[in-house]
């Protein structure tokens, strides 16, 4: 995959156990919405904002300590012509440990510049990652969606 696709980066104070458990619950920092298993290797889960946006994704690596990668298997947004922009591309974290801290390094490989969602699922993946995730990580309450017909999707271009 490119090396032009979204990351992000952050630290926090927590050990590499609580990251990856964290990780491991997408409906306490994603979307309440998500169907599906996604804490063991081969679970399959989705992630549906009502007429929006829809991905089917797969659980395909999980190294304690270390990494979680997660496959897009089928995906639908109604703001792209392109059908296939997410379409097997890979979400990954990994995980590293430092004097306490664990750097979480978040990469969705095939998230482009050139895609025409870029912009607005690189501002998604911002608020979910940076500050949800991140939130639950640190204090045990992350900011998921809670309905995913909600105005704020389309006031604040958070889609994915």
């Amino acid at each position: 995959m490119s090396d032009q696709s979204y990351t992000a980066t952050f630290s926090v104070d927590r050990t590499a156990e609580e990251v990856i458990a964290a990780i491991n619950n997408p409906r306490a920092w994603w979307s309440e919405e998500i169907e599906g298993r996604s804490a063991q290797v081969g679970d399959v889960f989705t992630f549906r904002v009502k007429d929006i946006h829809y991905s089917k994704i797969r659980v395909v690596e999980l190294v304690p300590r270390s990494k979680v990668v997660w496959r897009i298997l089928d995906n639908y947004m109604n703001y792209v012509d392109d059908q296939s922009e997410w379409k097997d591309t890979e979400i990954r974290f990994e995980l590293s440990e430092t004097d306490g801290m664990t750097e979480v390094h978040f990469t969705h490989a095939g998230l482009i510049p050139a895609y025409e969602c870029f912009d607005i699922c690189s501002n998604a993946w911002s608020f979910y990652i940076g500050g949800s995730l991140r939130s639950l990580i640190t204090t045990g309450v992350g900011k998921p969606s809670r309905n995913p017909d909600e105005v704020r999707y389309r006031e604040e271009g958070r889609v994915a």
